[in-house]
């Protein structure tokens, strides 16, 4: 074989590595695009990546500070100019070259519809030579009626842009809506631990304080012993921070209920735990276990004849910490326990219809309170929390 014919054998061959090479980068840029979806696919994950990113910031209401983070998101996926986010009174934010945008947002308000006006825009350096530019602003019209207005604009206003500003109005109302239900709902958890609050205070603190006097000159060491466990139960039950503590620290106030409660009823009133190290750490609602407990002395220890019995159970359960609370008591009739867990009848059981409304709300609901009685059977109550709760702290 010729040395020229060697030669190009072997560039033949470096060329087809060549070609090879670059057609395998193609194959793998083909395939790498198709696994991104396509320009449509992309653009869809865009629009709704951007509009989550503004949504968090709308979930306190409209706020200054929410809707100037929330417009740098709306301007982006608009592809506007400016986007401007107004109340009744003032504009909150305005992602865009400065300009007098609430007298334009007023008059959309006031029509109580969506409308386009024309405008000077100056600048970004101050002055007023800017060609004029359309604007387009819709009312923001939640439950309670029109709340603000969101404006955009450029050179132009397509008929794109107006749909686009009428839906992000719409969309705008919905998180506002979401802000006024998670503030209603705050405010029922707070009416809830009000509830379970004035229930202790009448009928509980009465009665330890009775107690605690008919000790005063019998046993005054006993009286001291109980003062001071009624003080760290009303120091606990009426803290003001917190909507979760631990079941270690639930328990704890437990104790203190149950030691004043027998100094009342004395040896009528007998207690066994059964209790797992394990699940003492659990965060749990707070103040959920003691009514449960209260309920179990009112209605099954207190209205029957005789000494009665309450086991308390705190046990592992897989994903879920398992709390037990059972009573040899009268019981009652499963249908009257299944109408007061629906508000239908709480026949004095105020504070159990109350954790297991706190419940379900925390954890979904399927996680309310479990409840097994009949009529001079006793009754057995079982609560279950995901061990697992990041987002809750004690």
């Amino acid at each position: 074989m010729s040395e020229d014919t060697f030669e190009i054998i072997i560039s033949s061959g470096v060329v087809i590595c060549c070609l090879a090479a670059v057609a395998a980068v193609g194959f793998y840029l083909s395939r790498s695009h198709r696994d991104l979806g396509t320009d449509a696919d992309l653009a869809t994950y865009r629009t709704l990546h951007t509009a989550a990113l503004a949504s968090r910031h709308l979930r306190n209401g409209l706020t200054r500070t929410g809707a100037r983070k929330a417009a740098r998101h709306l301007r982006e996926m608009l592809h506007s100019d400016v986007v401007v986010i107004t109340n009744l009174n003032e504009v909150l934010a305005a992602d865009g070259p400065p300009a007098d945008y609430l007298s334009t947002a007023l008059k959309a308000m006031g029509a109580g519809q969506t409308r386009i006006f024309r405008t000077k825009i100056p600048k970004r350096n101050g002055t007023d030579d800017a060609p004029p530019h359309q604007l387009v602003f819709a009312p923001i019209r939640t439950g309670k009626g029109i709340v603000g207005s969101v404006g955009a604009g450029g050179s132009t206003v397509s008929a794109g842009l107006i749909r686009a500003c009428n839906e992000l109005a719409g969309w705008m109302a919905s998180q506002i809506d979401l802000a006024e239900l998670d503030t209603s709902r705050a405010l029922l958890m707070e009416a809830q631990m009000r509830a379970l609050r004035a229930q202790i205070s009448p009928h509980f603190i009465y009665n330890s304080l009775n107690a605690i006097a008919s000790f005063i000159n019998t046993d005054p060491p006993r009286a001291r012993e109980l003062v001071l466990e009624f003080a760290d139960f009303t120091r606990y039950s009426f803290r003001n921070h917190g909507d979760f503590t631990t079941i270690a620290e639930e328990l704890k106030s437990v104790d203190s209920y149950l030691l004043l409660e027998r100094a009342r009823f004395g040896d009528r009133l007998n207690v066994t735990l059964h209790i797992g190290p394990e699940v003492l750490t659990t965060v749990i609602p707070f103040l959920s276990l003691q009514p449960l407990v209260e309920n179990a002395v009112q209605h099954g220890i207190e209205v029957r004849e005789g000494p009665g019995h309450i086991t308390i159970t705190a046990q592992d359960a897989g994903a879920y910490a398992e709390v037990i609370i059972e009573d040899d008591g009268v019981g009652m009739d499963p249908d009257h326990a299944h109408e007061m867990l629906a508000g239908r009848n709480s026949g004095g059981h105020v504070g159990l219809r109350n954790v297991d409304l706190r419940l379900r709300r925390f954890y979904g609901s399927e996680n309310g309170l479990i409840i097994e009685t009949a009529p001079g059977e006793g009754t057995l109550i079982v609560m279950r929390v995901p061990k697992f709760q990041p987002e809750n702290r004690p």
